[in-house]
């Protein structure tokens, strides 16, 4: 027992994460389009070249790390910043300790995280000092910076986007923790590669995951009377039976998760239009929101190509409100499966788009009198009504009456596809105006 407890008792009592934090690029891993050899960032560090910046990427890539780097390399004063914690008191406070700083000489590198957290106000409370140099501050965000951080601000810093680290770097940050005296070096760990592997997949891109459930396994494997620890498959199964996907209902990763989905759909690839539905849902996306979104692909993507698609994506979304989750998924798995095996036309988007253009830019086109309503008597004495056809006195149910205003007559919106369905409309369509061409010529 005493072993078993001197595992961790050596071990400071920081994260796992933040024993092993990289003291130096060579020790960094994944951002190699960032920071590999000749790349802009790498070149900007070694150089000693530094602006202001913001690092845009989801949990647990490396952005504090980064940070942490930059301001050891380049010698510079390092203030770790939470824009949950700090309002705009502690801004002005740190800034005039960063102006003394610019006065002796000495860089300040300003890191704040979650900068999309502050409000304008607070935002523009750093433009000054970094204007005149006093700081260099270094953002970090999982929000796109184009929404969440002030255009004078932005205008100011460099984005940078941070990507999910890949598996395999993920496997090698957990060999380097269990062979690194800051972490488990000093230990003897039996853990196989497919359990490393497992870890890895697991973390989804986060170095920080990866490492706690690194520390997890390890807590809960078996120690042996000579000190040393045997993690199985079956305590890596445990420590990852309930995966956190990534995923902000109000943030970036909402409307690209639902893009995803459409243009899976829109692209008749059913297996991905399933894949990205189960993503959503599972992740605890309200059913309701993506019945509404396949009901507007339904005539946005398929049209009258499929009638019945329209139909089929109401019915989904009367069974989501019916029934809810969990048993609803089968009934949007029906939907989204629909959606990306019909044929697709978009004549019905187009349409309104161009009749859109029109109808914006002519706000006051007069309604033609023939199709105008006269419930009174002053209206039939300024003809309104007047030389109205109704189509049903009509043998072929057609007539010649202009329905556009003048200066639009003629314009064509709907011009449907071959597609499905759709092929007889267009058939329809070319017949209704052979019969008002000749009727025209006439």
């Amino acid at each position: 027992m005493q072993d078993e407890r001197t595992i961790f008792e050596n071990a400071a009592p920081e994260p796992l994460a933040a024993r092993l934090r990289p003291r130096s690029l060579d020790e960094f891993f994944g951002q190699e389009q960032l920071l590999g050899k000749g790349k802009v960032l790498r070149r900007m560090i070694d150089g000693d070249s530094i602006g202001s910046m913001i690092f845009w990427g989801p949990p647990g890539v490396g952005k504090t790390t980064l940070a942490r780097i930059i301001a050891g390399g380049t010698k510079a004063k390092f203030i770790d910043f939470s824009a949950v914690t700090s309002g705009i008191k502690e801004i002005k406070q740190v800034m005039e300790q960063a102006e003394k700083n610019r006065r002796f000489g000495e860089k300040t590198v300003l890191f704040v995280d979650e900068i999309h957290r502050f409000n304008k106000a607070q935002q523009d409370a750093f433009l000054p000092f970094v204007e005149k140099g006093s700081i260099i501050l270094i953002g970090a965000t999982t929000e796109n910076p184009s929404f969440e951080v002030n255009g004078a601000l932005l205008s100011r810093c460099k984005v940078f986007v941070l990507q999910a680290l890949k598996t395999e770097e993920l496997v090698g940050l957990l060999k380097r923790a269990l062979a690194d005296v800051r972490g488990f070096g000093a230990t003897d760990i039996a853990i196989s590669d497919e359990c490393i592997a497992a870890i890895a997949g697991f973390a989804n891109g986060d170095a920080r995951s990866a490492l706690s459930t690194l520390k997890m396994a390890v807590l809960n494997g078996e120690t042996k009377e000579d000190g040393s620890v045997s993690v199985t498959v079956e305590t890596v199964e445990q420590c990852t039976s309930k995966k956190s996907l990534l995923y902000d209902k109000s943030g970036e990763e909402h409307y690209n998760l639902i893009s995803a989905l459409h243009k899976s759909m829109r692209n008749s690839d059913p297996d991905a239009a399933v894949y990205w539905l189960a993503r959503m849902l599972e992740a605890g996306e309200d059913p309701l929101y993506i019945a509404r979104r396949v009901t507007r692909f339904a005539s946005e993507d398929i049209g009258l190509a499929d009638p019945r698609a329209l139909e089929i994506a109401v019915a989904a979304y009367q069974a989501c409100h019916f029934i809810g989750m969990p048993e609803c998924t089968v009934h949007l798995t029906q939907a989204v499966v629909y959606m990306s095996m019909v044929p697709k036309s978009n004549a019905l988007y187009l349409a309104y788009g161009a009749a859109k253009k029109d109808a914006l830019g002519m706000l006051a086109e007069p309604v033609p009198l023939a199709i105008r309503n006269a419930p009174t008597k002053l209206m039939k004495e300024l003809d309104y009504g007047k030389g109205y056809k109704y189509a049903h006195d009509f043998a072929d149910k057609l007539t010649d009456m202009q329905c556009l205003p003048d200066s639009l007559a003629g314009r064509e919106y709907y011009n449907p596809t071959d597609e499905g369905a759709e092929s007889k409309f267009k058939t329809r369509l070319a017949e209704i105006k052979a019969w008002k061409k000749r009727m025209h010529d006439a």
